[in-house]
């Protein structure tokens, strides 16, 4: 195919980005991450490398258009692509209907007027926006740039949340690590509008929650476990439950809510504690929970020494791969919880354990359990596997969007 003709004699010449050969495929195939070894050159109308956030048209080194993208000389993604509709470049308008678009899916799925709901607005490439992620907790929104290309485009993107949504304040979260990964030099804090409460306080499946968004982990809390909470607090009845990594508080809360008889609570965290002791009194529970401040694996090496035994175990990591290089030795951490988590399982227990490591595939998480069942010499049947809620939606051509993994398993 030949590269048309499309700029006039006065027309400013785009910045162009052309792919090594048989690099193609996957960005012809919609994927939005160009890494930095699949570019072979870069076409300026200077000759100088483009600056973060400049858009920059993806071509074959055939001189085929691929797709619209915005660069990031920063970051081992160099490129990441937002249209693939030559006549759509990247835009502030091309941003502001995909946010629009975005809030529109949750307004069918959620009160977004009510000050008690928590939900995800903007989920980073699967709604076309790689880079940003919005939540609102109550009317306050937190705003999480994980690109310094996007980040470029701030005020814009600010500017479209409070035109929807009027909200009562925009507050800018910076994800750990971020910085250091994109160059992305952003200061947390108030954006617009009235700093959030500390803490706020939002209601999920009739279980209320202090929130921290100013300090707590991720935007404050998390909200793509609200469905597996559920699920899993329904095989708790008259349990005694260890709640590992238990931040604050929402699963162990679930399962008293749901008729389980006890729960100790477990994390390295005093932030976390106190804010899981002060939901746990909340909601009427705080006198069948027992809360820990300990090293998660030393607790349970303790627990296995002791010949403590629950009715069921509940393991919800923080992040353990984040990247592909970190993959084995997550792997690895992975199987020593989940052989400790089913050491102190009485038999026919019930063990919940999550990831929400997006290197790591369900396969791999599967395959996990399977090498906990050879390692300890018991029988572990899967009874129910889920993943993230419909606000956390996967993007079909970016398999990487499908972090969250959650199996309900029965260990005789």
């Amino acid at each position: 195919m030949s590269e048309p003709n499309t700029e006039s004699a006065d027309s400013p010449q785009p910045v162009r980005a052309f792919l090594k050969p048989r690099k193609a495929m996957p960005f012809f195939g919609r994927h939005p991450w160009v890494f930095e070894s699949a570019i072979e050159s870069v076409a300026t109308p200077d000759g100088e490398e483009p600056g973060a956030g400049t858009p920059v048209e993806l071509w074959t080194e055939k001189k085929e258009f691929v797709a619209h993208g915005l660069w990031n000389p920063q970051s081992n993604i160099r490129i990441r692509l937002y249209s693939w509709d030559q006549q759509r470049p990247v835009s502030a308008e091309l941003l502001d209907e995909r946010i629009k678009r975005a809030i529109a899916m949750r307004r069918s799925l959620f009160d977004l007027t009510s000050d008690k709901t928590g939900c995800r607005l903007v989920f980073s490439e699967s709604d076309g926006l790689s880079g940003v992620i919005v939540d609102n907790y109550g009317g306050f929104l937190i705003v999480q740039f994980t690109s310094l290309a996007l980040f470029q485009f701030k005020d814009a993107i600010v500017g479209t949340l409070k035109s929807a949504l009027q909200p009562r304040g925009i507050w800018m979260r910076t994800e750990k690590g971020m910085r250091e990964v994109e160059g992305l030099d952003a200061v947390d804090g108030l954006v617009d509008g009235t700093a959030p409460p500390r803490p706020l306080f939002i209601e999920e499946n009739r279980v209320q929650y202090g929130v921290d968004i100013q300090e707590g982990q991720k935007t404050g809390c998390y909200l793509d476990q609200r469905d597996n909470r559920v699920v899993a607090a329904k095989y708790m009845k008259d349990a005694e439950v260890l709640d590992a990594f238990c931040f604050s508080g929402g699963f162990g809360i679930t399962a008293i809510k749901a008729g389980a008889k006890q729960v100790t609570c477990v994390d390295s965290s005093e932030l976390a504690l106190s804010m899981a002791a002060a939901n746990a009194d909340l909601n009427g529970v705080a006198d069948r929970i027992e809360f820990r401040r300990s090293d998660v694996r030393k607790v349970l090496e303790e627990l296995a020494e002791q010949g403590r035994t629950f009715d069921a175990v509940i393991l919800d990591p923080p992040k353990m791969a984040r990247t592909r290089g970190g993959l084995q030795r997550a792997m690895k951490g992975y199987l020593r919880f989940n052989t400790l988590g089913v050491s102190v399982l009485k038999p026919g227990g019930i063990l919940v354990t999550c990831s929400c490591s997006g290197h790591v595939t369900r396969a791999d998480f599967s395959q996990m359990v399977a090498d906990v069942a050879r390692t300890t010499k018991r029988d572990i049947q899967i009874l129910e596997q889920h993943g993230q809620p419909a606000d956390h939606p996967v993007f079909a051509t970016c398999p990487e969007t499908e972090y969250l993994k959650m199996l309900v398993c029965r260990v005789s």
